[in-house]
C-alpha cells in the first residue's frame, strides 16, 4: 500500500488540512461504512436479539485484541473504557488512593490525568517539567518521589508540545507503580506497555475510532480491586445474596458496555494499517517544525519528540485557529497558553505542511 493510497481512506483530506489527531483523529470510510452498516441494520431489525447481542460481545473480543496489539500488551490485561480519564479512575479509585496518600505528577498533564488524582484527596507532589528540556524530565519527576508516594501518574506524550516522557526509566529508577496517560501516544508513536502498572488509550485520537472509545492496560488484574464496576465486568452475580464474581483478567474492569457502532467502527480502524506509519509520521513532524522554523515562528516542540508541534502565536491564538478554519487548516489552540498545536499522523503527507505555513503566512 503507497502513502498516497493510505491517505485516501480519509474522506476529510480530500478538503481539508487536517491537523488535529491530538483530539479527534480522522474517520476512514471504513470506519463511517461500519458504523452506518450497523446502525441501519439496527434500524431495520432491534437491538435486543441474542444474535445481535452475541455479535456484539464477540466484537468487544476482537477490538479488544486489535487495541491490545497496539500497545503490545496481552489482551488478557486490557479492559475496554470510554477514554482515558474513565481509565484513570479505574485504577485510582481500585487502588483506594485518599487522604494521607502522595501521589507524584507533573505540571504538564492533562486535566483527564490530573482531574481523578486530585479528585483522590491524596497530596499531590508536582514535578515542574512543562517549560524543561526533554532531556530534564526524568530527574525532574524522580526528584519529587518519596517513600511515601504510592504512585506516579504522568503522560507518555505531553499533549502540550510532543514531548516524550521517560517513563520506562522512571519506573525502574523508583520502583514506585506507575499510571501512564497514553492519550498521546497509542497510535502516534509506537508504543510497548509492558513495564507500567496501568496505560490509558484514548482510541478516538491517534487511531481513529470513533468517540468514546479507550482502554486501559493493568498489569496484575488481580491484585486491583475492581470498584467502578459494571455489568460487563461480572461473570456472575446473586442479587439475593448481594454477591458477585469478576471476570477474568482486566475484563472485571470494562465499566460499560460501549455502543456496538462504535465498537464496530473501532474495528474497522484497526485494520490492515500500513507498515512503517509510526516512522512516517515523525518524520512528518519533524518536517513541519523545520517549516515553522523556517518561517520565523517560535516552535516550542524540542526535535527528536513524538508527533504534536507546538508554537507560540504572537496574537489571538483562537482567533488564528478560526482564521485557520476557514481555510480549511484544522489545529488546536492550547487554552491559556498562547500556543497553537499541529498533529501529525501518517495519513497526513506534506501538502498538509506547506497549506498550514501558508495559512498561517496570510492569517499573519
Amino acid at each position: 500500500m503507497s502513502w498516497p493510497e493510505a491517505r485516501a481512506r480519509f474522506p476529510v483530506l480530500e478538503r481539508y488540512a487536517y491537523l488535529n489527531a491530538g483530539t479527534f483523529g480522522p474517520l476512514s470510510r471504513a470506519t463511517l461504512e461500519a458504523t452506518a452498516r450497523l446502525r441501519s441494520w439496527e434500524a431495520a431489525h432491534g437491538r435486543a436479539s441474542r444474535t445481535y447481542f452475541d455479535e456484539m460481545l464477540e466484537g468487544r473480543e476482537r477490538v479488544r485484541a486489535l487495541v491490545a496489539e497496539q500497545i503490545g500488551v496481552p489482551a488478557h490485561n486490557l479492559a475496554l473504557t470510554e477514554s482515558t480519564t474513565q481509565g484513570v479512575h479505574v485504577a485510582v479509585i481500585g487502588l483506594g488512593l485518599g487522604s494521607g496518600d502522595e501521589v507524584v505528577t507533573t505540571d504538564a498533564e492533562h486535566f483527564g490525568l490530573t482531574g481523578p488524582l486530585v479528585a483522590t484527596g491524596a497530596t499531590l507532589r508536582i514535578a515542574r517539567v512543562r517549560d524543561a528540556p526533554a532531556a530534564d524530565v526524568l530527574d525532574l519527576i524522580a526528584r519529587e518521589v518519596t517513600p511515601r508516594t504510592r504512585l506516579v501518574a504522568t503522560s507518555a506524550v505531553s499533549w502540550i508540545d510532543g514531548k516524550v516522557f521517560p517513563w520506562h526509566e522512571l519506573r525502574e529508577r523508583t520502583q514506585v507503580p506507575i499510571l501512564v496517560d497514553g492519550a498521546q501516544a497509542a497510535g502516534a508513536i509506537e508504543v510497548d506497555a509492558t513495564g507500567a502498572d496501568f496505560y490509558t488509550v484514548s482510541a478516538q485520537k491517534w487511531l481513529c475510532g470513533p468517540d468514546a472509545t479507550g482502554a486501559l492496560y493493568v498489569a496484575e488484574p488481580e491484585a486491583l480491586p475492581p470498584r467502578l464496576v459494571g455489568y460487563p465486568g461480572a461473570e456472575s452475580y446473586d442479587i439475593a445474596a448481594g454477591t458477585w464474581q469478576p471476570k477474568e483478567g482486566a475484563r472485571r474492569f470494562d465499566p460499560a458496555f460501549l455502543p456496538a457502532t462504535s465498537v464496530a467502527g473501532l474495528e474497522a480502524a484497526l485494520g490492515d494499517l500500513p507498515d512503517g506509519r509510526f516512522a512516517r509520521a515523525r518524520e512528518l513532524a519533524e518536517r513541519c517544525r523545520e517549516l515553522l522554523l523556517q518561517q520565523g515562528h517560535d516552535v516550542v516542540t524540542e526535535p527528536g519528540q513524538a508527533t504534536l508541534v507546538s508554537f507560540r502565536w504572537p496574537g489571538d491564538a483562537e482567533a488564528a485557529v478560526a482564521a485557520l478554519a476557514e481555510r480549511r487548516v484544522i489545529v488546536r489552540e492550547l487554552p491559556g497558553t498562547g500556543l497553537l498545536r499541529a498533529s501529525i499522523g501518517w495519513w497526513n503527507d506534506g501538502s498538509d505542511l506547506e497549506r498550514l505555513v501558508e495559512g498561517l503566512a496570510a492569517v499573519d
